[in-house]
């Protein structure tokens, strides 16, 4: 008996703000986990935090913009309760703040037990506290600078995500009172400072309280004579505001925008709770912080430093390096052109090299065959050797063109840093697109091979940054495949000029063009297979699904018997496992030591099964709103090796979550074997080219 068709106007969403905290919450539990190396887990402390601050500074920010829209107009602006949501997220946040506190304070009691121990400025005896005032005299006096603060003068502007110290100064004869306050230089200096060992303890502060402690010396000129500190953090909105003028370029304009988002209206005030209510009621008079955005937090904020954690302890407390997998038949070939002329070769980052990467564009910068490259970058390492490798290509007299994406959120001014080298250097460089981002990954180089031009691409499903290929799981593909390479060359072509919109593309699927139309034929195609009897399933894995009407077409075809299969990563608004809405479909969330970044999505297509990579996630910004591409794996080896991966991460049993309406971030249960899928997926790397 079939079940009956549940019928709905709209697609049953989740939330995607509440959906993104239920992802940081699975971050939160890598820290909790005892399976995890003991420092490895102070540093998913540090990415929660970090991850967090960009959540209120991008999502909780544009919420708060669209109240004031919705509060200016007649009109509601919006069917979702903005001022019901924020308070949502408010309450969500603080019992995660909670949580986070025990987490820490448990890892701080297991780090004991390590012989490591945090202390702060009441607890150094006699020889420490000359240490530590050494070190505050030589490396942080000269790097702060005080601030006295008055009511009847304007209060400092606070900088987005520092912190400071804000300081009461008593005098506890006259009872009199001031306030002041000292921004913590962590640009400057660590923001832990490690004692000489002592009987084999390690003690370690934070920078914080090496200040704290030096509190009677820095403010020394005034009659005060007790003087308590109390850590404050604010988070400003960081959305880019692009003005319309037409006689500003692009570079103007976001050169200007990251100006105004360092003075961005405040979204968050974080307080150590202990504050006296006197200094809090002054400070935030100042400030003007709404409910929703004040956050009472413990004696220490900016987690993200600990992203940073001093290397101390045995080995046994970091995860070990992993030894990267090498693919011999690029090893052994005298040159990556001629290996890839034969056949397509697919990188697995962070388990594979990403100077393979490197090593083509050096290549293809002395290689005299070779005229001309093309990339498109959005995120580059700080100091890159793409960059560099193109620098190389133009003096040796090849043509470069580079699409620098300077709208690429939080890597702007790096980005405008290395336009300007390239540019400098003699490199063709494009800022893209008004009003869309160009998103996509792909590297295109012109060869002469006899008479004709041969075209050899690079293209994948991360950033051409050799730093985060350490850390993010990436899939990318070496092809000079015509099929894919002659419609890069309209990619690039519809980037360059992309008033002229008539691209036709049969195996790329390319946004805003027909990615969208796209995905959804093949869904409806496996609809109609599955009611002809022939085999039918999807398989997505993403960082993202958000968008409605990828959603509801899943939703139908669930309902119509097709097997689905998600891995979500991050936000997932599909509501999956419902009866009448998606009994068929499963989803789940990998988090564990390296980022999964990768998109793959696989179409049974009746036996005949499709992959695609590619640098989209199912969102409609990504759809409607930028230059993306997805690509076909046509190598058999290759969509072996890919569909192994995919595999196994189905099979994982240690690190998957369960996605749900409730977010309660139930681990798949365990069975026999118990399957890590990143360290499965390493050892059959290992196995197939070792």
């Amino acid at each position: 008996m079939s079940t009956p068709r549940k019928k709905i106007k709209q697609p049953d969403l989740l939330n995607r703000e509440i959906a993104w905290l239920s992802f940081n919450d699975r971050v939160l539990q890598e820290a909790d986990d005892s399976d995890v190396p003991l420092i490895e887990r102070f540093k998913f402390l540090g990415i929660f935090s970090s991850n967090l601050d960009e959540f209120f500074r991008v999502r909780v920010a544009t919420n708060k913009r669209l109240l004031n829209l919705k509060r200016k107009s007649v009109e509601a602006m919006s069917k979702v309760d903005i001022e019901k949501l924020l308070q949502q997220i408010h309450k969500v946040v603080i019992d995660q703040q909670k949580k986070f506190d025990d987490i820490y304070h448990k890892l701080l009691d297991d780090l004991k037990a390590k012989h490591i121990f945090f202390i702060n400025e009441k607890q150094l005896n006699i020889a420490q506290t000359i240490e530590v005032k050494e070190y505050f005299y030589s490396q942080i006096e000269p790097v702060i600078f005080p601030l006295i603060l008055d009511k009847s003068r304007e209060f400092p502007f606070l900088r987005d995500n520092t912190i400071y110290l804000a300081v009461k100064m008593t005098n506890t004869k006259t009872k009199d009172i001031k306030y002041a306050l000292i921004a913590v230089p962590t640009k400057v200096v660590s923001r832990f400072y490690v004692l000489p060992i002592h009987e084999e303890n390690t003690y370690v502060m934070f920078v914080d309280d090496v200040i704290r402690i030096s509190l009677n010396d820095i403010f020394s000129a005034f009659d005060y004579d007790k003087f308590e500190a109390y850590t404050i953090k604010l988070t400003r909105d960081a959305e880019l505001e692009l003005e319309s003028d037409v006689s500003q370029n692009i570079l103007e304009k976001v050169r200007n925008s990251l100006k105004q988002r360092k003075k961005g209206i405040p979204v968050r005030f974080i307080y150590d709770e202990s504050m006296p209510a006197d200094m809090l009621k002054f400070i935030n008079g100042k400030l003007q912080i709404g409910k929703d955005g004040l956050i009472p937090g413990q004696r220490y904020h900016n987690f993200r430093d600990f992203i940073k954690f001093p290397l101390i302890g045995e080995p046994s407390l970091r995860s070990k390096p992993l030894e990267p997998v090498y693919i011999p038949e690029l090893d052994s070939a005298k040159s990556l052109f001629e290996a890839i002329s034969k056949r397509d070769y697919m990188l697995s980052h962070p388990y594979q090299p990403f100077n393979y990467v490197v090593r083509m564009l050096r290549e293809a910068a002395i290689d005299p065959q070779v005229f001309a490259i093309k990339i498109t970058l959005y995120r580059v390492a700080e100091n890159s050797n793409i960059i560099n490798s193109l620098i190389n290509a133009v003096k040796n007299g090849k043509k470069v063109f580079v699409m620098m994406e300077l709208k690429a959120r939080f890597d702007e001014e790096h980005n405008i840093y290395w336009s300007n080298k390239l540019k400098e250097e003699g490199a063709s460089v494009s800022f893209g697109i008004p009003n869309m981002k160009v998103h996509t990954k792909m590297c295109l180089i012109y060869r002469r091979e006899g008479h004709a031009v041969t075209h050899y691409a690079h293209i994948g499903t991360g950033n051409y940054n050799g730093e985060t290929a350490k850390s993010y799981c990436d899939h990318s593909i070496f092809t000079r495949n015509k099929k894919i390479t002659s419609e890069l060359v309209r990619v690039f072509n519809l980037i360059e000029n992309y008033k002229s919109k008539h691209y036709n593309f049969k195996h790329l699927l390319v946004a805003p063009i027909n990615m969208k139309t796209r995905f959804i034929e093949m869904i409806n195609r496996e609809i109609k297979n599955k009611k002809a009897g022939k085999p039918a399933f999807i398989i997505l894995k993403m960082n993202s699904l958000v968008d409605p009407e990828i959603i509801e077409k899943l939703y139908d075809a669930g309902r119509q018997g097709v097997k689905i299969d998600l891995i979500v990563r991050g936000i997932c608004c599909l509501v999956p496992g419902e009866a009448g809405l998606s009994e068929n479909i499963r989803a789940i969330s990998i988090v564990d030591k390296f980022l999964e970044h990768a998109r793959v999505y696989i179409f049974g297509n009746a036996g005949n099964e499709e992959m695609f990579l590619g640098s989209a996630d199912l969102m409609t910004r990504n759809l409607e709103n930028r230059i993306e591409i997805c690509f076909p794996v046509l190598d058999p080896r290759v969509k072996t090796e890919l569909r192994m991966m995919i595999n196994i991460q189905l099979k994982d049993n240690m690190k998957a979550r369960i996605i749900n309406r409730d977010f309660d971030n139930d681990y798949v249960p365990e069975s026999v074997p118990r399957i890590r899928s990143q360290v499965e997926f390493y050892d059959y790397l290992k196995t197939r080219y070792e």
